[in-house]
């Protein structure tokens, strides 16, 4: 599925985008029920969506209001929609993804990401490997574009080399804000690089990749669905922080029962209060509540 080319700037650069991947049939799919869910969202006030650990499904950003709805995340939604099940579990994506964890493949979670035109909604730089920490690295995060990404509508940034050290606090104190300090993102501003693409693109990115991605400054959408999958013998270190009841299921290959570990020492992060992370970096949700 990737070239040995791809595999390579995977390993050393801690990313790699591989075009048209995901099918205009299946993207229309997703699309479709994604402006569903905009819809639905124009009725209510503030998150809403109830799920297994209480939190918020649906995340909306500050200002959110019926003639301009801000939904700007869905969490797994692969709970509700067959769309996103038939391209996070089976087919290309996964095959995709088995080229850097290995044949045997375990989703984690997944979510969506919106940045709808004029939305303020960033992401400051931060490693996915610190809100689900697991046993060893074979851990990657699966990025589709389901619309085109520029810098102008707020494109995902990566710090090239970054997976391969240092492993860095989310912390303050005693508080997991879901960032990495001010030193930190001031460095990644410096050195990430814009991941620029056209929807039905993938980009596989190491979980300890520092990355991140700033405001749509457009009237075009940008629309990304996000996935974790480890390898099957890498095991979570705690629950997932966005909980499916599809966490741990094996796409690809063989489960198993031996749990493969890493040498050194990882932080454990702490469960945040807010419905997503988004609240947890600070940014205020729908309501006005942080």
């Amino acid at each position: 599925m990737l070239s040995e080319k791809q595999i390579r700037q995977f390993n050393e650069q801690g990313f790699v985008v591989a075009p048209g991947v995901v099918s205009e049939a299946l993207l229309a799919g997703m699309t479709a029920q994604l402006d569903e869910w905009i819809e639905e969202s124009r009725s209510h006030e503030q998150n809403f969506g109830p799920m297994t650990d209480g939190k918020m499904r649906f995340d909306l950003q500050d200002g959110h209001c019926p003639e301009k709805p801000g939904l700007r995340r869905v969490a797994n939604p692969v709970d509700l929609s067959r769309a996103y099940r038939d391209v996070l579990f089976e087919g290309a994506v996964v095959e995709a993804v088995a080229c850097v964890v290995g044949p045997n493949v375990k989703f984690h979670h997944c979510k969506l990401n919106t940045k709808l035109p004029g939305m303020e909604t960033r992401v400051d730089y931060h490693q996915d490997h610190a809100f689900d920490p697991h046993t060893n690295d074979d851990h990657v995060t699966a990025l589709v574009l389901l619309d085109d990404m520029s810098e102008e509508n707020g494109c995902l940034r990566v710090v090239p080399g970054s997976h391969k050290g240092p492993r860095h606090t989310h912390y303050v104190g005693d508080d997991f804000v879901g960032k990495v300090d001010d030193a930190v993102q001031a460095m990644c501003e410096e050195r990430a690089v814009p991941i620029l693409g056209q929807a039905g693109d993938l980009c596989l990115m190491s979980t300890w990749a520092l990355h991140g991605g700033g405001a749509n400054r457009t009237t075009r959408p940008r629309r990304m669905l996000i996935c974790d999958y480890t390898a099957a013998d890498a095991f979570p270190l705690g629950p997932p922080m966005v909980p499916s009841p599809h966490s741990g299921k094996i796409v690809k290959g063989s489960a198993t029962r031996l749990a493969r570990f890493r040498d050194g020492v990882v932080e454990l992060p702490k469960r945040y209060e807010a419905d997503s992370f988004f609240g947890a970096q600070g940014q205020k949700t729908a309501g006005g509540m942080a």
